[in-house]
């Protein structure tokens, strides 16, 4: 491009690009100034004026080395504000040795700089129709703040050495990827605050060492994937909170993050789908989905690994009909689950190692899957026979483990007696699926001795049995079978040799009771073995249990 063919505006930022010079035109006229013209009629508005008019060509030969080389202690930019950029701004596969600094800017066609290497690149408070840099190499910051943009931003497999910088900027592309950042390389922070998006967020295989900070973005697919970070990897903290906002699914599965994921304040929108899926996640210190969090949808965190805590202090969970939170595999040091109101949908924890639990019986969920899910110690223990209540909202099949694992809870905090408790409300669960003679062996062994878990009860018993026994038999003394040999009849001797078969005082071969005294003797017989069976199957069921 000729220097006779710039207009006047790009023949200034010709004249400011060696030193980098700011060039202003948003306040000059568009084109010379037209001769006088009569106001219009009444009732009629004047003509909005355009912003001056810079030619992309124009741009791209500064950019490009049209101008000549710079003298010594030059330090050539290109800075411009307030220009409307016609045509297509095309740079692809090309080296840019000069930051480019736009504000203010308004572009008819995207920028096209795929493949392109340029030391820094800086938009703010422009229009794009979209802006295309897939692939390219930026040795800076790129900034694209505060922007407007009507098509996507590209960025896959883009290498950027310095910040990322997308705040306040509002990108639509409703129905498609919006943002598309795949396996994209920051080398700085990912810094999206206020971001607006309406399409999908799409980073998936992109790595930052810095932090990614979202607060109060608002992502927009409704029924698609609002945000895809799908096996990213962040060195420093991944950031929703607060105010962030979401309608649509949010992917972090297969996400490495060095230190901690907060979506406190947030609000996640995916009515009877997956509103967070952080399947397989490795954080390093905390998972935060507290403090204020609002999902309609489920949460799915199957096998996610958190080194500190994981935490739905105060969250609001919301999936009818289906797994409103899922924590299969789920490991953590810590796990809050003191949430602002019940779950309202199933509770999956199966086969989850959750560490130090923290809950509130307030929230209990009403659906709990516990099946194979460990903990070290209840933060707050509570009596065993509300904690039974707390398992026995897992619906389904009989399972041993949670009362098991319950009762060595118990145990390891000192409490035998809620840990026996626990124990016997579990084979009481057991009872209520076995066949009906076997659970009429089973409620005899509950009422006597508690399947061995209440040996006193047993105890008690003998000596109930024991004084009804003595007194009838004093009232009633029974006669003697050979009265010359008889020792003297004793009523309590008599009733012990009746009720103990392993023992004996010399009294039951003596006398011959009759009539009522006869049946009485039946029953404190029978009486008899079935305390000594029963004493005798708890005790070996509570040891080999224990």
């Amino acid at each position: 491009m000729r220097l006779n063919e710039l207009n006047v505006h790009e023949r200034r930022l010709w004249d400011a690009f060696p030193q980098g010079r700011r060039v202003d035109v948003s306040t000059e006229p568009a084109h010379p100034a037209p001769p006088a013209q009569p106001a219009p009629p009444a009732g009629l508005a004047a003509p909005a004026p355009s912003a001056p008019v810079v030619r992309a060509d124009a741009v791209a030969a500064l950019l490009l080395g049209a101008h000549a080389e710079p003298a010594p202690g030059d330090r050539p930019a290109l800075r411009l504000t307030g220009a409307h950029i016609t045509g297509r701004l095309d740079l692809g596969f090309t080296e840019v040795a000069v930051p480019v600094l736009l504000a203010d800017c308004r572009f008819d066609e995207a920028p096209l700089l795929q493949g392109a290497r340029t030391r820094q690149l800086v938009m703010t408070d422009c229009t794009l129709p979209g802006l295309v840099a897939d692939t390219a190499q930026i040795d800076g910051r790129l900034v694209v703040s505060r922007c407007r943009l009507t098509g996507p931003l590209v960025l896959n497999r883009t290498q950027i050495h310095g910040d990322l910088d997308l705040r306040d900027t509002v990108i639509g592309f409703p129905g498609g990827e919006a943002v598309s950042a795949i396996h994209a390389r920051v080398a700085g922070d990912a810094l999206c605050t206020n971001l607006a998006v309406e399409g999908t967020f799409r980073l998936s295989g992109a790595s930052i060492e810095g932090e990614f900070d979202l607060e109060s973005a608002a992502l927009r697919a409704p029924g698609a994937n609002a945000l895809d970070a799908y096996h990213v990897r962040i060195a420093q903290d991944f950031t929703f909170h607060p105010g962030f906002s979401a309608e649509g699914r949010i992917i972090l599965s297969g996400a490495t993050v060095a230190a901690a994921i907060g979506f406190c304040g947030a609000r996640l929108s995916n009515p009877g789908d997956i509103a967070l899926e952080a399947v397989d996640v490795t954080v390093g210190r905390n998972f935060d989905l507290g403090l204020g969090l609002t999902v309609d949808g489920a949460v799915k965190l199957d096998g996610t690994r958190v080194g500190t805590e994981l935490s739905l202090r105060d969250a609001a969970l919301t999936h009818q009909d289906g797994t409103a939170l899922s924590l299969r595999s789920t490991q953590a040091r810590e796990t809050d689950l003191r949430t602002r109101r019940p779950i309202d949908g199933v509770v999956d924890a199966r086969n989850a190692r959750l560490g130090t639990l923290h809950d509130a019986q307030d929230t209990w969920p009403t659906d709990l899957r516990l099946a194979d899910a460990t903990y070290d110690t209840l933060a707050f223990p509570l009596p065993a026979a509300e904690r039974v209540r707390w398992i026995r909202r897992t619906t389904g099949d009989y399972l041993p483990q949670p009362y098991e694992q319950l009762a060595a809870t118990y145990r390891r905090l000192g409490h035998e007696d809620e840990a026996r408790t626990v124990l016997l409300a579990k084979q009481r669960a057991r009872r209520a699926t076995l066949p009906a003679h076997t659970r009429l062996w089973g409620h005899v062994q509950d009422a006597a001795v508690g399947y061995g878990y209440r040996p006193l009860r047993a105890g008690l018993w003998l000596l109930a049995l024991l004084a009804c026994g003595a007194l009838y038999f004093a009232l009633h003394t029974p006669a003697p079978l050979d009265p010359g040999k008889a020792p003297p009849f004793n009523a309590v001797f008599y009733t012990l040799d009746l009720l103990v078969p392993i023992i004996t005082f010399g009294q039951d071969n003596a006398f011959a009771p009759r009539g009522t005294g006869q049946w009485l003797s039946y029953a404190l017989i029978a009486a008899g073995w079935i305390l000594a069976t029963t004493v005798t199957a708890g005790i070996s069921r509570a040891v080999s249990r224990q």
